[in-house]
């Protein structure tokens, strides 16, 4: 991105928060420098949330996984659910569903500084959740919920992807095995799931098909959704364990 791309508000925003200092805050932005961790926070589905480059900024295609996850909440009636947040970040997600129903929530990352971020985000929106450092690669769930949600790390070294993103944390973006994540939530949450449940992803474009198939190998009976984006590009899917 450079200055010209920047909208109106961008621009009262560093304003107001660089002064006289705005010239150099611009040049970072001419450099690819994210807007949103210049300005220190943005909104998501409504919310403030404050990002930094400890956390991903928080994207249009992930404020949709939270509007489809809601209506399938409301659809399947469930009351007050106990959902886990799988490698939550800013905490967007997680704070963005306890304040939109009533529910139980635990998020977790693996990233110390991520949690940091994510407490402060729940102080400040006045949602109580329950954080904790866990990496689900390695570690089991602890608990049995209804709800697992999460948008995990599925790029590839060799995708094509805008300048920006060289400056958000990498390991909330890359991995070796584009569909590693998603397999091992899927492997794990067999074990953990009550019934009804859900499992909601966001995911990449590329690696739909595949994710779902394996999925059915855990879930013979549920009813797997595939859903798309704003572009009408795949990118979520549901799983839905009656």
């Amino acid at each position: 991105m450079n200055r010209d791309k920047l909208t109106k508000n961008d621009i009262t925003l560093l304003k107001e928060k660089y002064g006289d200092n705005i010239e150099e805050a611009l040049k970072k932005v001419d450099n690819y420098y994210p807007v949103q961790y210049l300005i220190g926070n943005v909104n998501f589905y409504g919310y403030q949330f404050i990002v930094n480059e400890n956390v991903l900024i928080p994207r249009f295609e992930t404020e949709l996984l939270i509007e489809k996850l809601l209506v399938y909440i409301k659809k399947y009636d469930f009351k007050e659910p106990k959902i886990l947040d799988i490698g939550t970040g800013s905490g967007c997600i997680a704070i963005t569903i306890k304040k939109e129903i009533p529910c139980c929530v635990t998020a977790i990352d693996v990233s110390t500084e991520a949690l940091k971020v994510a407490k402060e985000n729940a102080r400040e929106n006045k949602v109580d959740i329950d954080f904790k450092k866990k990496d689900i690669l390695k570690e089991e769930l602890e608990n049995n919920y209804d709800i697992i949600v999460s948008n995990p790390p599925y790029l590839m070294e060799t995708d094509e992807v805008s300048k920006e993103l060289d400056f958000e944390p990498q390991i909330a973006l890359y991995v070796q095995d584009d569909t590693l994540f998603y397999k091992e939530i899927i492997k794990k949450a067999v074990k953990k799931l009550n019934k009804p449940s859900i499992i909601a992803f966001e995911t990449g474009i590329h690696h739909h098909n595949e994710i779902m198939s394996y999925a059915k190998k855990f879930f013979p009976n549920a009813l797997i959704h595939s859903e798309q984006d704003y572009n009408k590009l795949d990118r979520y899917i549901f799983i839905i364990n009656e």
